[in-house]
């Protein structure tokens, strides 16, 4: 719930900002109009970036990986036992 309200909270300010240089002036209106597309490119770009960093970093757990081969060996032979064709190893 706290994560919605975050959300919200910096949605709010990014609209009242909008409406303030809307309002004001400040930048050109033609400019200020398209600033909504461009926040949202924006944003695209950001999860792409987030995306592509955290696949560079993926961090590689070969504990994790043990535990997941016995897993399905052990998930195979339980599979065997019942009759069920799991392929060749």
């Amino acid at each position: 719930m706290k994560h919605i309200l975050k959300i919200m909270g910096l949605l709010v300010a990014i609209s009242a900002i909008w409406i303030g240089l809307l309002e004001t002036s400040v930048i050109p209106r033609s400019f200020t109009w398209l600033l909504p597309v461009y926040l949202i490119v924006s944003l695209g770009c950001y999860g792409l970036l987030m995306v592509g960093v955290g696949l560079m970093l993926f961090p590689t757990c070969p504990q994790e990986a043990v535990l997941l081969q016995k897993d399905i060996r052990e998930a195979r032979e339980f599979l065997k036992d019942k009759g069920v064709d799991v392929g060749s190893d």
